[in-house]
């Protein structure tokens, strides 16, 4: 199988890159990636010899560099790359339009004229909006985005529905709640309190951090990436949750309890606009219809992440530093267009 990623530079697609080139030898993967700050070459360092693994950098919005990497031929598409963090969105929003929707039309249009056979379209739990107390969200609720990131994200979903319905496209959506693992950009929560608790800095924390949110371990959100891409039904939907909600605030405490650090490094710090508080999906589908759950606890998966930034602080030092966004002029090699190490 041959698949080109789309965004696989970055946290989630990179973990879902190394899951299938270390679980599958009958797959191949072109990962097409801009390369902005969230889109780190360093994340996949040790697949850079591998070659089953090409890394070319282009833009999702770039019509004729979409055809260029569509023309080499795939059996699925998967469709990591966008704009995602909530903060970045309220400050400007024109990025995201550009490249979480102008973006996925473009690759739905090369996805049409190639006559892909499938299309995967990465998504999340945000295009919902804030779930009332005691309520998780289904496939057919009503989309209520309720920051730029989100409405840009609900776009996209609109899309790729359009798109299967009006000509088509063999495509399938995930909408999953918070990721977390390694290889996270260190300006969302998680890595972020690991990396400043583990240098005694302060800890902002939104309001008053009861913001509730359904975190899963990126591995388990990967495997269900890949049934979606072997077994997935053209059209269908899936929310993709671990079924365990905790507060932000809790996930702080949890981190600086394993750490040994002290509650006295909590900062509050004045709520964002728009903040949905709680979001909670109902994963029950693709329970039922792929045969997916999550295997890795919430506590150990937590535990596991906060080992590997404390092993790879080189990493956390680049991606903190900017120093990462050098990796990828020192190891491509122009003439042969390929990402050697």
């Amino acid at each position: 199988m041959k698949l080109l990623v789309t965004g696989g530079a970055g946290f989630i697609g990179s973990n879902f890159i190394r899951l299938m080139l270390t679980s599958r030898r009958d797959v191949e993967v072109i990962n097409f990636d801009k390369l902005t700050y969230a889109g780190n070459p360093e994340s996949l360092a040790d697949l850079a010899n591998d070659p089953r693994h090409s890394l070319v950098r282009g833009d999702i919005s770039d019509r004729e560099a979409v055809d260029g990497v569509f023309s080499q031929g795939c059996d699925a598409v998967v469709n990591f790359a966008a704009e995602t963090h909530v903060d970045r969105s309220i400050e400007d929003a024109s990025p995201f339009v550009r490249t979480n929707v102008m973006g996925t039309q473009c690759l739905l249009e090369a996805a049409k004229r190639h006559r892909l056979p499938r299309f995967v379209h990465i998504s999340t739990d945000e295009v919902y909006g804030s779930a009332p107390a005691g309520a998780s969200f289904t496939e057919e609720t009503v989309l209520d985005p309720r920051s730029p990131y989100a409405a840009s994200k609900a776009s996209a979903d609109h899309f790729v529905a359009a798109y299967s319905n009006t000509f088509g496209v063999q495509t399938v959506v995930l909408r999953c709640t918070n990721n977390f693992g390694p290889f996270q950009f260190p300006e969302k929560l998680i890595p972020l309190i690991i990396a400043n608790a583990s240098e005694n800095k302060p800890l902002p924390i939104y309001g008053d951090g009861m913001q509730e949110r359904d975190w899963l371990f990126v591995e388990d959100y990967c495997r269900a990436i890949s049934l979606a891409v072997d077994k997935a039904a053209p059209g269908s939907i899936y929310n993709v949750s671990a079924g365990y909600p905790q507060s932000n605030l809790k996930i702080v405490k949890s981190i600086l309890q394993y750490l040994g650090k002290p509650d006295s490094l909590i900062q509050y710090v004045k709520d964002r606009p728009g903040h949905d508080r709680r979001y909670a999906l109902d994963s029950s589908k693709i329970q039922k219809q792929l045969g997916w759950a999550p295997q890795v606890p919430f506590e150990e998966g937590l535990r596991r992440t906060i080992d590997w930034y404390q092993n790879n602080t080189e990493w956390l030092q680049n991606a903190r530093s900017g120093e990462y966004l050098k990796y990828y002029e020192r190891h491509y090699d122009r003439r042969a267009e390929t990402f050697r190490a």
